[in-house]
């Protein structure tokens, strides 16, 4: 775990370290700092997010210098708030409608500490500002180095690690999701759909919502502890453990199960982009021929025929790209930021005591993250 830790730390200081050339002296002014006079933790750490703001497509402004209609993501530094709810650091504004508040904090703080003091600012919306949701949807904490989010439109929610705050475009397509009804009465059946979507409202739908909201497991021929796999999965989904492993013995049927899991996820709960991670190339092969044969039990289409099935020979994930299959080394490759990966580095496995793999990772202060042409990989 320690390793991983390392790793994870090492990834993130690259990608800063990488993307803070990419900014404007001007997107980088500091606040507050005397000249000559090193900025202190938490100046840095808005630094930080400052740099990872501007490379996720927003527009970063401070309050005397807002421009709404400067792009379609805004995001103004220490915004004050009504009355009794104070500054918040960031203020977040898609199409001209504020959707969110970052709150940040010096590297090392306890972030889940000033939960209450960020969901007070997305309380504290001045009246004379326009909002699609009050109170603000989207939250952020951050030290620049770790960030967490919560989206209050989720049944119950929580904040949970993220890399950064997402792009303006992923906010606004989350903000016109259709609602939990109107997303039941278009796939299990209007009748169910109003007492189904109770407490809901007109608010968007989120994939937390619609996966509590799953149709009951019927698959004619799958066998029966599949179909009990499938019912705690979603079980598990459903509770908000994002987390579960199913555990099946060689030649059972794994990558089947997978298949039907994820029809299930995409049709049904809405996943916009699944992850379908192997350990060496051949494995991915496997797996793309497995949904390539896969019949939806509904209607006996062929899963490729309704959703894009993408094994990754290059860095690069298609737009339309439903179910991304691809190797844990050419994964760890996209996020260092390197432009291709040797096929020949996914042939082995370090899980097989003798196979040859990629060597081991290492991390340049100069490598890039690489920018999908999407906005993220999942909803």
């Amino acid at each position: 775990m320690g390793s991983q830790s390392s790793l994870r730390s090492k990834a993130k200081d690259c990608r800063f370290s990488a993307l803070s050339r990419r900014l404007t002296l001007r997107e980088r002014r500091p606040r507050s700092v005397s000249p000559g006079s090193r900025p202190g933790p938490e100046q840095q750490a808005r630094e930080r997010i400052d740099v990872q703001l501007v490379t996720a497509g927003w527009v970063v402004q401070d309050r005397a210098d807002t421009n709404l209609s400067a792009g379609p993501g805004i995001a103004i530094r220490e915004f004050r708030m009504a009355p009794d709810h104070g500054f918040a650091d960031c203020l977040f504004f898609v199409d001209g409608q504020a959707v969110g508040a970052l709150e940040a904090k010096p590297e090392g703080y306890p972030l889940a500490s000033v939960e209450p003091q960020v969901k007070k600012y997305s309380e504290g919306l001045p009246r004379d500002l326009s909002a699609l949701h009050r109170p603000l949807p989207f939250l952020y904490l951050s030290t620049g180095i770790e960030t967490r989010f919560a989206n209050l439109l989720d049944p119950e929610h929580r904040t949970r690690p993220v890399f950064a705050a997402h792009r303006p475009e992923t906010l606004a397509e989350w903000l016109r999701a259709e609602t939990l009804e109107q997303w039941l009465a278009a796939r299990a059946g209007g009748s169910l759909a109003a007492e189904a979507s109770r407490g809901f409202g007109s608010q968007p739908s989120t994939l937390r919502a619609r996966l509590r909201r799953m149709p009951p497991v019927h698959i004619p021929n799958l066998w029966p502890n599949k179909i009990e796999a499938l019912q705690n999965l979603e079980r598990s989904f459903a509770a908000d453990r994002p987390r579960a492993l199913v555990q099946m013995a060689t030649g059972s049927g794994k990558t089947l199960l997978a298949v039907t899991a994820l029809y299930r996820l995409i049709k049904f709960a809405g996943a916009r982009r699944v992850l379908f991670l192997v350990d060496r190339a051949n494995l991915g092969e496997q797996a793309e021929k497995e949904f390539a044969g896969y019949r939806t039990p509904d209607d006996n289409r062929r899963f490729t025929e309704l959703y894009n099935v993408q094994r990754l020979t290059s860095n690069t994930i298609g737009a339309s790209t439903r179910v991304a299959i691809t190797t844990i080394q050419r994964l760890y490759s996209m996020l260092k930021g390197e432009p291709d990966l040797d096929p020949a580095l996914e042939e082995g496995s370090r899980f097989d005591g003798g196979a040859t793999g990629a060597e081991e990772p290492s991390l340049s202060p100069t490598t890039r993250p690489c920018r999908p042409n999407t906005s993220t990989w999942s909803a």
